[in-house]
């Protein structure tokens, strides 16, 4: 088992976060993947959260890009991240093998949140 390299945790206000969307229209297309895209307003909340969440998880933001990490499911429909470019470089410089990530939905808010482990 490896050790914790980062922790990171966001919470998003639903309401806020539609509003924002339906202000800035490309704002969905800048924050998530065409894959992404395909969900309901909850989930983009939440992946929006857990993406945050591994910003926060990282450590480092420099140069990271929105479509660097994507929140996908697994075959059970469970959350993970799949990272790229930047934010894959940054994994692998502080030596992170594996990335948790746990989102939930209640209340009008959604959070999320991400632990790197070496």
């Amino acid at each position: 088992m490896g050790r914790i390299v980062g922790i990171g945790v966001d919470v998003v206000d639903l309401a806020r976060f539609e509003r924002a969307l339906d202000r800035t229209p490309r704002l969905r297309e800048r924050l998530f993947t065409a894959q992404e895209r395909e969900r309901p307003l909850r989930s983009l909340a939440g992946r929006f959260a857990a993406k945050e969440a591994l910003l926060k998880a990282l450590g480092a933001t420099d140069g990271i890009g929105w479509h660097d990490m994507e929140v996908i499911s697994d075959a059970e429909g469970n959350p993970d991240i799949a990272v790229s470019g930047r934010a894959a470089e940054i994994a692998a410089a502080r030596g992170i093998a594996s990335l948790h990530v746990s989102m939930s939905h209640d209340a009008g808010v959604a959070i999320a949140f991400v632990v790197a482990e070496s």
